[in-house]
């Protein structure tokens, strides 16, 4: 039974504030206070850098907070390996209907595999808790690129839209829209590739009765018309919402604003949008019609399937000047370090011409930055951003489990501590574990530049451990130290490997994050140590199950 309008009589869900037709209020004020304080019953524990959620997951840092909740990058201890995180407001997962229509949804979204789509894989709870996991995208989201630069040149805004079609495209093929596609959602790795996050609200299409009608789900800004009606919308929803994206992308703003987010989502059933060209001049004619084309009112007059828009766009770019487009493929090249020449029907002379810029800028830059050419400054760019870090050996011959817990221990830290810098997953590393290979053959295969050896040795009270940081290139020993210090300065060693490790490598340190790791570690050592046997025990135990 839905509530009637006293104004225009239109029929809403039972849970709706407002009216979706004409935007009168339903509810009291107290019925809205009222409703609002039941949601939140559900306990919260304050997540913070360091700590382990659920059991599982090792929190490293907050990436940003939206209307469903938080979005952490975390590691999954029991997979060792960097996901994304997404803590559901509880004022939302307090209601049974939508954690069940999320996790009937989440089905349809780990269909979808895509080169421009990021991965969704669970929904989980944790003492009353939801949460989602997903692929983790390392790079920026387009809406803070877009803060970041202004207004984009028309070829990037280009090349991210025919990205965002491919993913589109894939996902509408397996009947499934996003219905809430805006920047924030489309991460743009330090490749240039774009990648479609957040399916965890989208609907497929041949799923009844997961779909309530006249339940309007989305961002204001980037919502269809068919969305603020609160209808049953189709993959045409998501092609309105590209052209949004688009326009913004050009002109640093979106078609619609407003005071209230309300406001905005009338605009969108009663304005014609402004024609982007009034914003950036440099825009061509047939990319604004492109874009105004997405923006029609009525669906029917839209383009009807993403490969469309990516056939439009991809007929733009043949057009534009030769010199435009070498600049383009620059410009995305430059920010990985990699150059890669993209198949733009250029003549072989520029490709030529061009080829010696790029290996002139490589060389002669990496020179004018280290005073080395050739392999040396491929090395040295190598062993800045990456790492493996073999199990601490035990010298002592009983102390596995401390050497275990050590070696966790660094790997963590490194990761929280040195965001740039790249750390092989324990997994990774394990099967390293009494091999005789050399440094530079482990190396090569793992991808890195350094390794860091160590070993540790406990007697009664005292720890001693040795540590060296090596060059795989040549095997040189870039830094080494021995510390002997009391058992109660396990931590201590840990943070100082952590600092010298960064001075070394030339990397940047989070020295703010090392208290923040400190509140979460164990107040009397001891309890580490017993933990650290526990925790040996308990995967032998896992191990020995497994094998039966």
């Amino acid at each position: 039974m839905g509530i009637n309008c006293p104004k225009c009589h239109f029929e809403n869900p039972d849970d709706t504030i407002y009216c979706g037709k004409c935007a009168t209020q339903l509810k009291s004020s107290e019925e809205i206070s009222a409703s609002h304080t039941e949601t939140l019953d559900i306990p919260k524990e304050e997540i913070t850098t360091g700590s382990t959620f659920a059991g599982r997951y090792q929190i490293i840092e907050e990436l940003g907070k939206g209307g469903m909740g938080k979005v952490y990058r975390v590691v999954d201890k029991k997979l060792d390996e960097e996901v994304a995180l997404k803590l559901i407001k509880p004022e939302i997962a307090s209601d049974r209907k939508t954690v069940e229509r999320f996790s009937k949804e989440l089905k349809f979204a780990r269909k979808i595999v895509h080169k421009n789509v990021g991965r969704m894989y669970e929904l989980m709870e944790d003492e009353g808790r939801y949460f989602i996991t997903m692929e983790y995208v390392s790079g920026q989201d387009l809406k803070g690129l877009i803060r970041q630069t202004g207004q984009l040149t028309v070829g990037k805004s280009i090349s991210i839209a025919k990205q965002v079609c491919e993913g589109l495209a894939e996902a509408h093929k397996l009947g499934v829209v996003h219905r809430d596609l805006k920047p924030h959602n489309i991460m743009i790795d330090k490749e240039g590739n774009a990648r479609i996050m957040d399916f965890g609200i989208a609907r497929s299409l041949d799923a009844e009765g997961i779909t309530d009608a006249k339940v309007m789900i989305g961002t204001p800004k980037y919502m269809s018309p068919e969305q603020v009606e609160g209808e049953a919308v189709d993959q045409r929803s998501d092609i309105y919402s590209l052209g949004i994206i688009l326009y913004e992308m050009v002109t640093e703003r979106t078609p619609f604003e407003g005071d209230t987010a309300l406001s905005i989502a009338l605009k969108h059933k009663t304005q014609a949008p402004p024609e982007p060209r009034e914003f950036n001049a440099q825009i061509p004619e047939d990319l604004s019609l492109v874009i105004l084309k997405c923006l029609e009112k009525d669906k029917q007059k839209r383009y009807q399937r993403a490969e469309e828009v990516l056939s439009e766009l991809r007929s733009i770019e043949k057009n534009f000047p030769t010199d435009e487009r070498i600049i383009l493929e620059k410009k995305l090249e430059t920010e990985t370090k990699r150059k890669r020449f993209q198949s733009f029907f250029i003549p072989g002379i520029l490709l030529f011409v061009a080829s010696i810029i790029v290996a002139g800028y490589f060389f002669f830059g990496q020179f004018l930055k280290t005073g080395k050419i050739g392999s040396e400054a491929i090395s040295e760019m190598k062993w800045k951003s990456s790492i493996a870090v073999l199990p601490v050996v035990d010298l002592s011959r009983d102390q596995e489990p401390l050497c275990e817990a050590m070696h966790d221990d660094i790997i963590t830290k490194l990761r929280i501590l040195i965001p740039d810098l790249r750390v092989m997953s324990k997994l990774a590393i394990m099967e390293y574990t009494n091999k005789e290979k050399s440094y530079t053959d482990i190396g090569k295969e793992l991808n890195v530049g350094t390794i860091l050896e160590s070993s540790l040795r406990k007697e009664g009270e005292n720890i001693q451990m040795n540590v060296r940081l090596i060059n795989v290139e040549d095997g040189s020993i870039l830094w080494s130290d021995a510390y002997r210090e009391k058992f109660e300065a396990l931590f201590k060693i840990q943070d100082e490997i952590c600092r010298a490790i960064a001075m070394e490598l030339k990397v940047h340190l989070r020295e703010e994050q090392i208290p923040v790791i400190k509140t979460r570690e164990p107040k009397n050592i001891e309890a580490k140590e017993y933990y650290a046997w526990g925790n040996h025990f308990g995967e032998k135990y896992a191990n020995y199950r497994r094998e039966e």
